[in-house]
């Protein structure tokens, strides 16, 4: 991108990477294998690589270095306990708090996932970030900004990493889109009991999704 720094630039290439599994979880990092891979030095890699174990996407094992996040059983279900009741609440409260011209622009949202190319073809959901986000843009509208660095910041790529990683299961994206839509029109309801109720049900189904794929030998 335009003006965009080197460390910004590496931010970006590894995030996505990591993210998108193309680099596994659990892989150890190798500073000069990546400086080499993306061409640049080691100054900013090493501040991208800081800024990426600040988004929880690596950790430092002592005398190993750093790694790709691998969460245990325990751990995702931790995180997935949290977001299914940040994300409900924030449902909750954007059923309160959206405009009308908000909500509308969250249908825009769906309409752009409907017509992406993977997911008509079944193979997974809309990988886009940030405002294309579904989860993203309902947090935001829930005018909470602790609930915002929560979940848009400090929680937001991690919990995006298993979310993309894990969507393709048979059928999953039609019905996970499904269940969009319908917490979608409870927020636009401004139901907020409803569509709190609906998120935490969307998540929950989620991480039983997710649980069932790890393999065997991981679940300790």
């Amino acid at each position: 991108m335009e003006g965009e720094t080197l460390t910004g630039q590496a931010l970006r290439q590894l995030q996505a990477a990591i993210v998108k599994g193309e680099i596994a979880p659990g892989s150890k990092i190798s500073e000069p294998e990546l400086a080499r891979a993306y061409g640049i030095s080691r100054g900013p890699l090493r501040e991208a690589l800081n800024r990426l174990e600040g988004q929880k996407l690596l950790v430092r094992v002592p005398h190993v270095g750093a790694r790709v996040v691998s969460l245990s059983r325990q751990e995702l279900a931790e995180l997935y306990e949290i977001r299914e009741s940040l994300e409900g609440l924030a449902c909750r409260l954007a059923a309160q708090r959206m405009a009308p011209e908000q909500v509308e622009a969250l249908r825009g949202v769906l309409r752009a996932h409907e017509r992406d190319e993977a997911f008509q073809a079944g193979r997974g959901y809309y990988l886009q970030e940030g405002d294309f986000d579904f989860h993203y843009r309902i947090v935001q509208g829930s005018g909470n900004k602790m609930l915002i660095r929560l979940l848009c910041d400090e929680l937001y790529q991690l919990a995006r990493m298993y979310r993309i990683q894990h969507s393709a299961l048979p059928n999953r994206p039609a019905q996970a889109f499904a269940e969009h839509h319908r917490i979608l029109d409870a927020i636009a309801e401004g139901d907020g009991e409803l569509a709190e109720m609906l998120m935490r049900r969307h998540i929950r189904t989620s991480r039983l999704n997710i649980e069932r794929q790890i393999p065997q030998e991981n679940r300790t």
